[in-house]
């Protein structure tokens, strides 16, 4: 019997409309061998919450550039609570200040990647902190 793969779950939450980056970052996961749904532009945080738990992910991966980061994210977080899942891992990464960093991870986000961070970071980081 073959282990499960871990199921990432990437999306652009809000109005930001670059996502180069976050497409990047799901290709890079899915060549690393994680199963990778990439949910596309302007996702409510319902909208992530509800296809994560449709999709039965192991952590969701959110890309904002737009400064919205310290609303959309713990508003994710909120909204997987809500549905009983918060025991997918969340993280993210995208255009995010130092000082807001303690503040997204004291909110629960678990892992923030800011632009210049190498692939590898990321794909190391998802292996050691998400469980299939």
């Amino acid at each position: 019997m073959t282990e499960r793969k871990i199921r990432i779950l990437v999306a652009k939450p809000g109005l930001d409309g670059h996502d180069r980056g976050a497409k990047v970052v799901a290709r890079a996961l899915r060549d690393a061998g994680f199963e990778v749904i990439y949910t596309g532009l302007h996702q409510t945080p319902d909208m992530i919450a509800s296809a994560a738990i449709q999709e039965d992910v192991d952590a969701v991966g959110l890309s904002i550039m737009s400064g919205a980061h310290n609303t959309l994210f713990p508003a994710v977080i909120q909204a997987l609570r809500a549905r009983g899942a918060d025991d997918i891992v969340v993280f993210g990464g995208g255009i995010i200040p130092d000082d807001d960093i303690t503040r997204l991870k004291e909110a629960g986000v678990k892992g923030v990647f800011t632009p210049g961070t190498p692939l590898k970071s990321i794909i190391d980081w998802v292996h050691d902190n998400v469980a299939a």
